[in-house]
């Protein structure tokens, strides 16, 4: 009795013919290979996913984040590494099979800024993007409502969050003359991120434009919000 060991070559080879097959007749009607050319790659998916987007220079990735389990485990996915490592921009939904989108020039995008040094190439985007799709265009900016160390009158709490709230929009009235915009900006207080979702939820916007950090790696851009506004957006993210 001879055992057969076929080499490693040979079932790659294999496997790759099985995925070709799959992936060429996958939406077939919808996507003519004609007009969408189908790439086939192996290895790590969120690694090749961002290096054949970075080789191929495409100007944007749309993936999925699902929902359940894996909306809730998402810095452990394919598409929160992809949005870590991705130079292009990144558009996530688990909204696709569920949403009727409106025609492009009744579609309202929201940009989140932090008024950070990336606000200004974030609204810069945000702006060309919805002037393109003549879209409507409105700011969301968080102001942080932290707890101090000792208690505060609830007037003076106000007072100072009334401080902040004025020089947030003098900020973004800078920021918008830079980048040549003059769009509603609203801005809220409390905790970033749940300021940042309660207000997306009230704009019944189509599209949340955030910034992503510029450093890459495995911890580059996991300090900053993007995945916890992917995770729980109740519409798509674009994530710049």
């Amino acid at each position: 009795m001879q055992l057969y060991v076929r080499p490693i070559s040979e079932v790659l080879e294999e496997y790759m013919g099985i995925g070709r097959e799959r992936l060429n007749s996958f939406l077939e009607a919808e996507f003519p290979e004609a007009e969408c050319p189908r790439i086939l790659a192996s290895g790590d998916a969120a690694n090749e996913i961002a290096r054949v987007a970075r080789e191929e220079r495409f100007d944007l990735i749309i993936m999925p984040t699902h929902s359940g389990i894996f909306r809730q485990m998402l810095l452990g996915s394919t598409t929160a590494k992809v949005i870590n490592d991705a130079d292009c921009p990144v558009l996530t939904s688990r909204h696709a099979e569920t949403i009727a989108p409106r025609t492009l020039e009744h579609r309202k995008w929201l940009c989140a800024i932090g008024l950070s040094s990336n606000s200004e190439r974030v609204l810069r985007f945000a702006s060309q993007l919805a002037a393109q799709a003549h879209g409507k265009l409105s700011i969301i900016h968080a102001v942080q409502a932290g707890e101090a160390d000792l208690p505060v009158q609830i007037d003076l709490r106000e007072k100072l969050h009334s401080i902040e709230k004025q020089e947030a929009s003098r900020r973004i009235a800078d920021l918008q003359k830079m980048v040549g915009t003059d769009v509603p900006a609203r801005i809220a207080v409390g905790s970033v991120k749940e300021a940042l979702l309660e207000a997306a939820r009230e704009s019944d916007a189509d599209v949340l434009m955030i910034g992503r950090g510029h450093q890459g790696g495995s911890h580059g851009r996991m300090r900053d919000l993007t995945y916890a506004m992917v995770r729980d957006s109740p519409y798509p993210v674009l994530s710049v």
